[in-house]
């Protein structure tokens, strides 16, 4: 124990007992910074305070003798369960410092661009519930087609990030946007196979819109159904086609539909985060979902994915549960 320090304590400790001013607090504050310093105990420190305190007090009362013992051993079990707690501090500290570079390193990753095509008008929103986003959204775009795909892995976190890497490796082999969608699942989904654990899938929905036939096909690895919001009819339509999760066997067949979009006409792509939405009475009806996108039918798909978001999340108390992702291509002339 340093005998620095019983000295200097010493002084503090008389100064205060016989002047109890603000200075003499101030002092034992100051004179605290030296004991975390010098990595001194608090059961060291009452040690401390013991010493002094028989020096400076001609008679210590033998009961207030007797009372430094027990403070001393509760003090051994508060300084380890201190220690213990500082050490967890640290660690999550640490954890959250490599959360944000991870988080970073993913939205550099898989970043895409939206593209902007004559005569189709995009909008997107990837909002992650935590800090790590288990959605991702991936645009292709040449002279003919505009390729969309939207996932949705089944975890989150790290291990989620990094399987949402392969997806975008396997989007990036996909040289052009007219590649059918069922080719490019079967593509991803042999991926994913052969790269994540048996405890991981990814549900996907891929589709291209074709510029020349205004024309979109569309296949799923049991992802949410598309819509298909018809201007003329004033009504929603459900782009369902059957497919299994990406990364549960490797051999599966995968198959595309068609739908003519009209002008005015606009397909939904979306995760579950919208489509189960929970409010205080329950999940919200996918017709209240439609409902609020057709309320705003009239303006430009950034604005009306924004706007549902912004329901939604209203609706939710502001608690956002699942990652939201909403795309919406709208063709418009």
């Amino acid at each position: 124990m340093p005998q620095e320090v019983e000295r200097q304590y010493k002084a503090i400790l008389r100064n205060y007992l016989e002047q109890q001013n603000e200075l003499n607090l101030y002092e034992g504050q100051t004179f605290s910074k030296q004991l975390i310093q010098k990595n001194i105990s608090p059961e060291e420190m009452i040690g401390i305070h013991r010493a002094a305190l028989e020096e400076v007090v001609s008679e210590v009362p033998e009961k207030i003798e007797h009372s430094f013992d027990l403070l001393i051993e509760v003090m051994i079990r508060y300084g380890l369960a201190l220690h213990e707690h500082q050490n967890l501090i640290q660690k999550q500290e640490n954890f959250r410092i490599e959360m944000d570079l991870a988080t970073n390193v993913q939205k550099t990753l898989l970043k895409t661009t939206v593209p902007q095509v004559d005569g189709l008008d995009i909008g997107m929103l990837s909002v992650p519930a935590k800090e790590m986003n288990g959605d991702y959204v991936h645009f292709l775009a040449d002279s003919q087609a505009v390729g969309i795909g939207i996932a949705d892995v089944i975890g989150k976190g790290i291990p989620a990030a990094l399987c949402m890497s392969m997806i975008k490796n396997g989007m990036d082999s996909v040289d052009s946007a007219t590649v059918d969608p069922s080719i490019v699942l079967d593509v991803i989904n042999r991926i994913v196979e052969r790269s994540v654990t048996d405890s991981m899938f990814v549900s996907m929905m891929y589709g291209n819109y074709d510029t020349t036939t205004n024309t979109f096909t569309y296949a799923s690895a049991g992802h949410e159904p598309a819509l298909h919001y018809s201007l003329e009819e004033g009504a929603f339509h459900e782009l369902f086609v059957k497919g299994l999760l990406l990364g549960v066997l490797p051999q599966t067949t995968y198959h595309s539909q068609t739908t003519k979009l009209e002008v005015g006409d606009f397909i939904v792509m979306m995760t579950d985060g919208v489509t189960e939405c929970r409010s205080k009475e329950g999940f919200i009806e996918i017709e209240k979902v439609m409902s609020i996108i057709e309320d705003v039918k009239s303006e430009s798909a950034q604005e009306m994915v924004e706007y549902v978001y912004r329901e939604l999340i209203l609706l939710q108390d502001f608690e956002l549960r699942d990652d939201f992702t909403l795309v919406i291509v709208k063709r418009t002339v």
